[in-house]
């Protein structure tokens, strides 16, 4: 089931991810939960789908999720 909003996320979801997290997940599984249509365990596909974008964008470090510091690309 697609989610229209942050809200509609599950509260376990709410509760642990800063909102930037909350809209990538959202964003993802909604993505995924589409593209995976004839896929009999699509929802559950869509969640692991959508907790690997958050993981590469934010760490857990302890109970908290933080937004993982931009690289820099370019070797000098």
């Amino acid at each position: 089931m697609p989610y229209a909003s942050n809200n509609d996320l599950p509260a376990s979801l709410r509760r642990v991810l800063p909102g930037h997290a909350q809209d990538i997940y959202r964003e993802v599984f909604n993505h995924a939960f589409v593209s995976h249509q004839s896929d009999p365990r699509r929802e559950e596909a869509s969640h692991r789908i959508a907790w690997g974008a958050v993981k590469r964008q934010y760490v857990k470090v302890g109970n908290r999720w933080f937004a993982r510091a931009a690289t820099n690309d370019q070797e000098e």
